[in-house]
């Protein structure tokens, strides 16, 4: 056992050890031109971005998408009701909305769930629908998860529907998705993921409410991974996607240390394999918060997660870490606040993101500071370019008022 303890102590430690630029500098990999301003190439991509949410629409949050030849699909919680967003509402629903690639213009939006719609096949109890994911099944579908919430009164579900891309509309029929976990395969339900943790020495008390598919879907050796995450549990977990889409298989959970409250993750591998993981923490930075990073070889067994000198202040809120062609990108917010017009401090305010080729060092590319704020962001590449969307506001706390979407490079 103490052999072991002392491999995965060194497996989180390399990589880490590393990561400050300063500390290394023969390693710089010279990613970024001499003379870039991350500031003002994060200007320049704010300046082009584009609102891609409906009129009526008063909060969103926590979109993400898939693009397929001339259009980008985006998925978002929504509401028509007030600003902000809460697993709590019952009003809160799940969108979808088309956008032109070429003219940037918003061509439809389709809302595909919200509380108590009824189907061909079932009607959806009451609860806020929220969190929904996006992908590609084949040629001519796209699968839209999403998850229903009444905390308190029942276990959230992650549901699924399916989007024709020829017809342009959603299957009348919404379907459960499943969680196999080493007890066997269930409902996507917190209980089961919990129990799961519990098995293997998971303590926080168990919660009935906000279980997400999380991440975006990654490929690697011709599978899909995606991270999982119980946001009120403060879990997060591996899961490999089986060839239905349907089922999600645990592979491993990365909680520890508990005392991090570690929720919302990304995750992708390095160069040699390894799986690492960026997960949130939602305590002060003077308590040990700011973003955690825990590695695995396998995806099974994770050492526990510490910050690391590259993210000195994380602020609590999504992280993302993606691979374009073979640059690292990775996305996190700053605890730093810009003022706005009134002379109020904004949170998550500020965005960075970093770039390496093996995962060790960064260098830094953009760096968004908005009064608007930042929030949220998800990037993917297609036809040679990198796509994002992000949730943006004006006047609420929350800044969670609109999803804008457009060219990152």
């Amino acid at each position: 056992m103490k052999h072991t303890l002392t491999i995965l102590t060194a497996l989180l430690l390399a990589p880490l050890a590393a990561l400050h630029a300063t500390d290394v500098p023969e390693q710089t990999p010279n990613i970024i031109p001499v003379g870039w301003d991350p500031i003002q190439a994060a200007n320049r991509v704010m300046a082009r971005l584009v609102k891609v949410t409906g009129p009526q629409v008063k909060g969103t949050h926590d979109a993400e998408f898939v693009c397929v030849g001339d259009r980008a699909y985006i998925v978002a919680s929504a509401n028509d009701v007030q600003q902000g967003e809460n697993p709590e509402w019952p009003f809160m629903y799940v969108t979808m909305s088309i956008v032109n690639l070429k003219s940037l213009k918003l061509e439809k939006f389709i809302d595909f769930a919200k509380s108590e719609q009824a189907f061909e096949n079932q009607t959806l109890p009451a609860g806020a629908c929220i969190v929904p994911r996006i992908i590609r099944k084949n040629d001519g579908t796209l699968r839209c998860y999403f998850d229903s919430n009444d905390p308190g009164n029942r276990q959230s579900q992650v549901w699924y529907r399916d989007f024709d891309l020829k017809r342009g509309e959603f299957a009348p029929t919404l379907h459960k998705a499943k969680l196999k976990t080493a007890a066997g395969t269930f409902d996507f339900q917190p209980r089961h993921l919990h129990a799961d943790a519990a098995a293997q020495g998971f303590s926080r008390v168990a919660n009935d409410s906000t279980i997400h598919i999380f991440d975006s879907f990654k490929r690697f050796d011709g599978r899909i991974y995606v991270a999982l995450n119980n946001f009120r549990g403060k879990q997060n977990a591996l899961a490999l996607v089986h060839d239905d889409l349907e089922t999600f298989e645990v592979l491993g959970h990365f909680n520890q240390p508990e005392s991090a409250a570690l929720s919302e993750s990304a995750v992708n591998r390095l160069p040699d394999g390894t799986w690492m993981a960026v997960v949130r923490s939602d305590i002060p930075v003077r308590d040990g918060g700011n973003y955690h990073f825990a590695t695995s070889r396998d995806g099974r067994t994770w050492t526990a997660g510490r910050p690391m000198p590259q993210v000195p202040n994380g602020l609590g809120s999504k992280p993302t870490f993606d691979r374009f062609g073979d640059i690292y990108y990775l996305g996190w917010q700053e605890r730093t606040r810009i003022k706005d017009a009134a002379g109020r401090l904004v949170n998550r305010s500020v965005f960075n993101v970093d770039v390496s080729r093996d995962g060790q060092t960064w260098e830094r590319k953009y760096r968004f500071e908005s009064p608007n704020s930042f929030q949220y962001p998800t990037f993917h590449e297609h036809d040679g370019s990198i796509w994002l969307t992000v949730t943006q506001g004006d006047e609420d706390i929350s800044r969670k008022e609109r999803i804008m979407f457009g060219k990152l490079e």
